[in-house]
């Protein structure tokens, strides 16, 4: 499941590496450049996909979504292979889009539901390492295919869809996730569009849906443009060697990686979230801050690098797959992290269809205080109201939130007393 992130980035990435090369290929302008971007799987095609694909996983299963979003993914990529001029290339971004959006969803859903209690940060994390191999090698392969001009980039493009092939050929074995099944099996359990709806008519939904938007969207926003302008941005600092700019990125990546893993899937479940949160997100602002303000050349660019690769494993994603997971009931909690993505997405979309524009008009130093401040809202959001769901199960969490399980028989309701004393006596913990 994982994998869906490992595609999801790597379809970015790919974008990002080839933008300028199809850019000189079908001569755009910044406008096509942006709308793209915009349509692409960084922004509002994914959104797409997860306003359908959130409701539907919890309609007809996760199995249902991850067993079907493939075949569309490689469709896309198959027309950004052989694209011949902006349409066909345009065709390609919206539909793999579409399947990121989708697929996401579900692996983030599946993988929290079916991770062991008291390891949930630990198993969410994988997806969260997935999504940080895939630029990192998906950078490699930019740098090591340069010379060849667009031909590499289509290759890029070519290794994602092997990639997808090989993973929707492992998903058919994959069971259903035991948690939605159960619910599914419930006879009293309520209809999916009831339960969507219950999504903004609760206060308790209506409050996490805004607070993880605050963390993760702010956030996103900033590096969504990051996936897929870095180069623009480095050109802005006077980095203009395309192999030293997929270099530079490989190590950003690479340290994404190993704090994913050193840091928040050993850690996630053992210290405060607060805390660790707040390193992350800090270590974010800081590398911002230096490249977009500190003195121009390879000290700030390698500052930057370190600050924003470990701060990327750490951070706001990470964090924003687990929260996402353990704040929703499970009869909703794929629908929510899908209209959740979806404004994510489309506030990324929204700022990609100017930034190009803003980048070349102002520079570097005109975005600077936009870039910074939705970080720093971001920081604050998450340090604030960090939720204490740590060392919890998710049916205990979902009685304290709620205060009953959601659609459980008559002996889930006999045993939720007993639950929900342990899960009150967690409070206060983060």
């Amino acid at each position: 499941m994982a994998m869906s992130n490992y595609i999801e980035a790597g379809s970015i990435i790919a974008i990002a590496t080839s933008m300028s090369l199809w850019q000189t290929e079908f001569g755009l302008d910044s406008l096509a450049v942006g709308l793209l971007s915009a349509l692409s799987a960084n922004a509002f095609g994914a959104a797409i996909g997860a306003a359908i694909g959130g409701p539907l996983c919890d309609r007809y299963g996760r199995k249902f979504i991850y067993t079907y979003d493939l075949i569309l993914y490689m469709f896309g990529t198959l027309f950004a292979i052989f694209a011949m001029n902006f349409s066909m290339l345009l065709i390609g971004f919206v539909l793999t889009g579409i399947a990121v959006g989708a697929g996401v969803t579900a692996a983030w859903t599946y993988i929290a539901e079916e991770a062991p209690d008291g390891r949930r940060a630990g198993h969410v994390g994988v997806a969260q390492l997935a999504w940080s191999i895939g630029p990192m090698i998906g950078f490699l392969l930019a740098a090591l295919l340069e010379p060849m001009g667009l031909l590499g980039s289509r290759i890029i493009f070519a290794h994602l869809f092997v990639v997808a092939f090989i993973t929707w050929w492992v998903r058919r074995g994959l069971a259903e996730s035991r948690r939605w099944k159960a619910k599914d099996a419930n006879p009293n359990t309520v209809g999916t569009y009831r339960g969507f709806f219950e999504l903004f008519t609760n206060k308790k939904n209506l409050i996490a849906l805004l607070f993880l938007i605050g963390v993760y969207g702010l956030w996103n926003t900033v590096a969504g443009q990051a996936g897929i302008f870095q180069p623009r941005i480095y050109e802005a600092t006077g980095l203009t060697d395309a192999r030293s700019q997929y270099l530079l990125q490989v190590l950003v990546w690479g340290l994404t990686s190993a704090s994913t893993f050193f840091g928040f899937m050993r850690y996630g479940d053992k210290v405060s979230r607060r805390w660790l949160y707040g390193i992350g997100a800090g270590l974010g602002i800081i590398a911002w801050a230096v490249l977009i303000y500190g003195p121009a050349g390879w000290f700030s660019l390698l500052v930057f690098a370190i600050g924003w690769g470990i701060s990327s494993g750490l951070g706001a994603q990470a964090f924003y797959g687990l929260w996402a997971a353990e704040l929703f009931a499970t009869r909703y909690r794929a629908s929510a992290q899908g209209f959740m993505f979806m404004i994510v997405r489309v506030m990324v979309g929204v700022l990609s269809l100017w930034f190009p524009l803003m980048l070349d008009k102002t520079g570097l130093h005109g975005v600077g205080f936009l870039i910074l401040g939705l970080l720093v809202a971001a920081l604050l959001i998450g340090v604030i109201w960090t939720p204490k769901t740590q060392d919890k199960t998710l049916e205990e969490i979902e009685i304290e939130r709620y205060g009953r399980l959601f659609d459980a028989d008559v002996d889930d309701e006999a045993a939720a007393g007993n639950v929900s004393a342990k899960a009150q006596s967690t409070v206060g913990k983060d």
